[in-house]
């Protein structure tokens, strides 16, 4: 440990972030302290990037803290270890009418707020020109480059260091699209190349001249599959040359140390990232760190993420940070759009969807990351809260100031996602703010980590029961429920009281879901959510277990573009889901299983299925055929995780076999999965 502590000690004044610019990022003795004194070399700091900005810093901690919320200390952590915030929806969400408070309820400048709260760097997205024709913008913050000057100027303000995270896009970057800039299209890689390296080098320019105090510059945003438009690794990396080769430049001009971070998302599959890191090295792309997206509901174990961050270390020779993390806090929506993690569905065992429950987790993330050896960690949007009521018409605000996720005038540049599901704030219960505006107590875990805080011992949660049987079989309800804690030492099993009457009333000879209250014994309600579920007839529908041999797969053409696929972000529950993909031909392809030994009566077939890039002539069905009669439910696949679930109501089997598939025929380049068949007896 204190080797790990002394190496990124050394990475962090290798990369010239100096005591100053760091230790003064942090946060006051209590959660509104006074800001100290400018020191020399905040001064010398200010001289050199921010001369115009007067900057006051807090201090961290030099001792546990009473608080709200239970931390334990991360051992061995540094006072420069990053304790980053995504806050580039902050200008459209003050211009749609939200106001941010301090800890003593009195109104404050957010970014005072999170300086104080342990806060030390900033993350800012940049969209080229996210606005259509008419001026209207996008939505999403509407991040262009004066939208990053103001945002940059406020952080440096608060003695915070920036992050510049270019998307090279006019709206979103992401593992799903990377769209080109309106003013690239049609452009060839090299002159892409050049216009990138413009734009970078333009871009930074105006937010240096402003006073933002940028340590950091990301080319490109989770660029896994793309960048720009252009999707071979070959294209991908004259593309970072080219953004490299802008950063440098103004390093030198500027005479101020930038680090170039790449970023990437998807850690679950190990595969990948190493392809992509080591083509990096063989294309000889200029780079400092790479930067990895963790969500610990949709990207595995905190052992899995410090394994990737190891890797690219000691085989690459190259420092990491995560870029993006979250975690939610309630799993309530605040604004009438559906959340992007709802903290039930996907919760992380252990950790609650309760502000305790999120202190918890971006503590632990710390910790790995730290164990790891990587730099810090950035949390995303931590301050994107509902603007307007959930019962309540948003729409008008969220298009006039751009602060729901996307808005109408986005649909011309990117049809197939934000015109079709345009509309508010998916992550407002993952925020570090409250529907409101107040700071959480769980914001303060950036500035706790290193000697942790205190709290009186208290319940945090008592996770609910979910239990499921078959059509007339038995169930029962547990004895005993875990108690979650704040102080997690203390989790224990509590015996529980259940509502004898909502037990009773629960009948099993029919497909049905139940739900019975109870309490622990300090009166801690929980409550178990009972299904009792007809029997699924398919053998292995969801292809989780290795013996396919019960599914047919039939295809045209030499090539099979079909697989079993195991990547949970793909599988519609599991981690294994049948894939099409074909780089170069039209596919035509089926997979059927034929069941045997039902019993006469009427049956439901049903599957699940996603996918995107198909043209409109292509041709997916759901399929049964009973005694020579088929029949057929015609389905389209739309985008990555707009999961269809056709259905065949009534199947009628009066000679016990039956024989049930998926068929489709799709353009080249258009892919997605098959998942989760499912046949029930409906009647006799």
């Amino acid at each position: 440990m204190k080797r790990r502590y002394m190496k990124l000690a050394a990475l962090y004044l290798s990369v010239g972030l100096t005591t100053a610019a760091l230790s003064g990022c942090g946060a006051g003795q209590s959660d509104n302290a006074e800001p100290v004194a400018k020191t020399e070399e905040t001064q010398e700091t200010e001289e050199a990037g921010a001369a115009d900005i007067e900057v006051t810093s807090f201090p961290l901690p030099d001792g546990p803290e009473e608080s709200g919320i239970y931390i334990e200390p991360v051992a061995g952590i540094s006072d420069h270890f990053i304790r980053g915030m995504d806050a580039s929806s902050v200008l459209a969400e003050e211009n749609s009418g939200v106001t941010y408070y301090n800890y003593d309820g009195e109104e404050q400048d957010v970014f005072m707020t999170l300086a104080q709260s342990g806060v030390n760097y900033i993350r800012i997205r940049v969209w080229n020109d996210p606005y259509d024709e008419n001026g209207n913008g996008y939505g999403g913050g509407n991040n262009d480059v004066s939208t990053a000057i103001e945002l940059g100027k406020r952080a440096t303000r608060y003695g915070m260091k920036v992050c510049i995270d270019f998307h090279y896009s006019d709206f979103w970057a992401d593992p799903k699209r990377q769209h080109a800039p309106k003013a690239w299209e049609g452009m060839s890689v090299e002159e892409k190349s050049e216009a990138l390296y413009e734009f970078t080098k333009d871009s930074l320019t105006q937010i240096l001249d402003a006073g933002v105090d940028v340590g950091m510059v990301q080319i490109g945003n989770e660029i896994n599959n793309a960048m720009s438009g252009e999707s071979s690794l070959s294209a991908v990396s004259t593309l970072l040359i080219s953004g490299s080769r802008a950063v440098r430049e103004i390093e030198e001009a500027y005479g101020k140390e930038i680090q170039i971070v790449v970023h990437y998302t998807n850690i679950g599959d190990n595969e990948q990232i190493d392809g992509l890191v080591s083509n990096l090295e063989h294309t000889g792309v200029d780079y400092d760190i790479i930067g990895l997206s963790y969500y610990p509901f949709w990207d595995g174990t905190n052992e899995n993420m410090q394994s990737v961050a190891r890797h690219i270390q000691e085989e690459y020779g190259k420092k990491v940070m995560i870029a993006e993390t979250s975690y939610a806090y309630t799993t309530e929506d605040g604004d009438g759009t559906e959340n992007s993690f709802d903290g039930i569905e996907g919760a992380v065992e252990g950790y609650a969807a309760t502000v305790q429950g999120q202190a918890s987790m971006i503590r632990d993330i710390c910790e790995a990351a730290n164990e790891a050896g990587v730099l810090g960690i950035f949390y995303w949007e931590g301050v994107w809260i509902p603007v307007g009521k959930a019962d309540e018409n948003n729409s008008p605000v969220w298009e006039e100031f751009g602060s729901g996720w996307a808005s109408s005038y986005a649909a011309d540049y990117d049809p197939e996602d934000a015109g079709l599901y345009y509309g508010g704030c998916s992550w407002d219960n993952q925020a570090m703010f409250d529907f409101e505006g107040h700071p959480l107590p769980s914001l303060n875990v950036f500035k706790y980590l290193k000697y942790g805080s205190t709290a009186p011992l208290a319940v945090d949660a008592v996770p609910d029961i979910y239990l499921s049987c078959d059509v007339g079989s038995e169930i029962a309800l547990p004895e005993t429920v875990d108690v979650v804690y704040n102080d997690r030492s203390a989790n224990r099993k509590e015996p529980v009281t259940w509502d004898e009457t909502q037990f009773a009333a629960i009948d099993t000879n029919v497909g049905g879901e139940y739900e019975v209250s109870g309490t622990v014994e300090d009166g801690t309600a929980v409550t178990a959510y009972i299904e009792v579920v007809m029997r699924n007839y398919v053998q292995n529908p969801s292809f989780e277990d290795t013996d396919t041999s019960m599914w047919k797969v039939t295809y045209e053409g030499e090539n099979n573009p079909t697989d079993f696929q195991q990547k949970a972000d793909d599988a519609y529950t599991g981690e294994v889901a049948f894939h099409f993909w074909s780089e170069d031909s039209d596919m035509e392809f089926s997979i059927e299983q034929e069941i045997t030994d039902l019993e006469p009566g009427t049956y439901r077939l049903t599957v699940c299925a996603q996918g995107g890039d198909v043209s409109d002539d292509c041709e997916m069905e759901l399929y049964s055929i009973a005694e020579g009669k088929e029949q057929a439910e015609p389905f389209m696949v739309t985008t990555w995780a707009d999961w269809k679930t056709p259905a065949i109501p009534e199947i009628r089997v009066t000679d016990g076999t039956l024989t049930i598939g998926v068929r489709m025929k799709c353009n080249a380049k258009s892919w997605g999965t098959i998942d989760d068949f499912t046949l029930n007896k409906v009647s006799d």
